[in-house]
């Protein structure tokens, strides 16, 4: 896996590396109010520090993979605050879905989730030969659809009523972009 390092006005997003492992494992199940936005849904599974630095390390670290890395940590103000990834869909097809978690709270709905997707599209569009990239939300995390609203993706699917939820219901959002659509917004 090639070292990565993406810089934007104010996030940079790069590959991770051992040192960051304590500060994420700190993140993700220490104060987990991110959590709430992000598929709150499905339980987060606590995972000792020894366990996570095994995963993320095999996964992250020590992958021998000719696949660009799919998940890097985004930077803020010297500090890290969240990670985008991706995941495919369907490998055959170059169906591939990304993701973002901002988990610093003091850095939500400031711009700079939507300046890390921005970088991460682009990056992903440069790296691989995909036609779209896609995102999968739900209706709880109106921050995430404006996000991906303002880089121009298009609601593709509303499955409604699917994501219970604290007793309520919820709809399960697809957003997606295709690569002429990125490529005609970039020039404007």
């Amino acid at each position: 896996m090639s070292k990565v390092t993406i810089n934007g006005p104010r996030v940079t997003l790069r590959n991770i590396e051992q040192q960051d492992i304590p500060v994420l494992h700190s993140l993700i199940y220490e104060n987990s109010e991110w959590k709430q936005f992000d598929a709150p849904y499905f339980p987060l599974e606590p995972k000792d520090i020894a366990a996570y630095e095994a995963e993320m390390t095999e996964k992250y670290i020590n992958s021998d993979s000719d696949e660009p890395a799919s998940r890097l940590v985004i930077e803020a103000d010297g500090e890290i605050i969240g990670t985008v990834s991706y995941y495919w869909e369907h490998r055959e097809s170059n169906w591939l879905e990304m993701g973002i978690v901002i988990y610093t709270p003091a850095y939500w709905s400031h711009g700079y989730g939507t300046e890390a997707l921005t970088l991460w599209i682009d990056h992903l569009f440069q790296q691989m030969p995909l036609m779209r990239v896609g995102l999968t939300t739900w209706s709880g995390n109106p921050r995430m659809i404006r996000s991906a609203e303002k880089l121009g993706m298009t609601m593709e699917g509303r499955m409604r009523k699917c994501r219970y939820y604290n007793g309520e219901y919820y709809d399960s959002i697809r957003m997606g972009i295709l690569r002429e659509e990125w490529e005609s917004r970039s020039r404007v």
